[in-house]
């Protein structure tokens, strides 16, 4: 086989056997950089076989290029997943087709949709699927760009998609996601005040691959109102693209990741910005 797989986990055992058991449909080669884990995410990890690495935790980004500049990996090629993450069966097929050919051509990295699997509804509405993601690159042409949150990897040459879906499962309690989007909402208010200063990031531009044209789009709805944009991506993704149409659980999703967390990170630069007496 020529891929290997890293994988990121913290207190992942309602979801890593799964994420692990994909891993091996492509890879002989599974590398999981642990961050401190309490429950029985290390057991599961040695059940499986997979190769366990100790890391301390800083951010996603930091956490990624210290696997791609320290692992041992066998192989030219590597993919990337979250614990919660795993390949659809087609993806999967995809994936090995791939391997099994070399990998052929001028391509160095592929990027994956993900699918967002939530209180056991696949939510395929409100703009949520297809989310791009680079995942699979050649060793020594990818890297993770200098972001505190919602990272994604750049790579260095020709690049193009495989449309068949990664699953995110997502199953932590809503008080464990709140949680960690609070937390990400400092993280993401850094990253807004801090992008004049920022380097080593992907590129906004609407011409671009998918990442990139994400990245245009964010700029500005950066550029809008506090509060109001946070209202109006609600409606938009609820409404205009048809979120209500995954139930309740699209709705929960919908105004959580989509209104409370962006109102929540427009409020701490609110606040930030009245302690500077820049109430703009």
């Amino acid at each position: 086989m020529s891929l290997s797989v890293i994988i990121l986990t913290f207190n992942a055992e309602a979801t890593i056997a799964a994420t692990l058991a994909s891993a091996a449909l492509v890879s002989d080669d599974i590398h999981v950089v642990d961050s401190g884990s309490t429950d029985g995410t290390l057991a599961l990890i040695a059940a499986s076989g997979a190769t366990l690495h100790q890391h301390p935790f800083e951010n996603y980004g930091a956490q990624r290029n210290w696997a791609i500049e320290t692992l041992p990996l066998k192989h030219g090629w590597q993919l990337h997943l979250d614990a919660d993450e795993r390949l659809s069966d087609d993806l999967a097929r995809q994936i090995k087709a791939l391997r099994d050919a070399g990998f052929p051509g001028p391509i160095v990295g592929y990027h994956l949709p993900r699918l967002v699997r939530f209180m056991g509804r696949e939510l395929k509405h409100g703009g949520f699927y297809p989310t791009w993601h680079m995942r699979l690159f050649k060793t020594g042409q990818g890297r993770c760009e200098n972001r505190k949150y919602d990272q994604h990897f750049l790579c260095d040459g020709p690049t193009t998609q495989i449309h068949a879906p990664m699953i995110d499962d997502l199953r932590m309690s809503l008080t464990e996601w709140t949680a960690r989007h609070n937390r990400w909402s400092d993280a993401e208010a850094d990253e807004i005040e801090q992008a004049s200063h920022a380097e080593g990031l992907v590129k906004p531009d609407m011409s671009g691959d998918p990442i990139q044209k994400k990245r245009a789009l964010r700029g500005w709805y950066n550029k809008a109102p506090l509060f109001l944009r946070a209202l109006l991506l609600f409606l938009y993704r609820y409404v205009a693209r048809l979120g209500f149409l995954d139930g309740t659980p699209g709705l929960i999703y919908c105004v959580l990741q989509t209104f409370w967390f962006r109102f929540l990170v427009d409020a701490k630069l609110y606040e930030r910005r009245a302690a500077r007496g820049d109430r703009s």
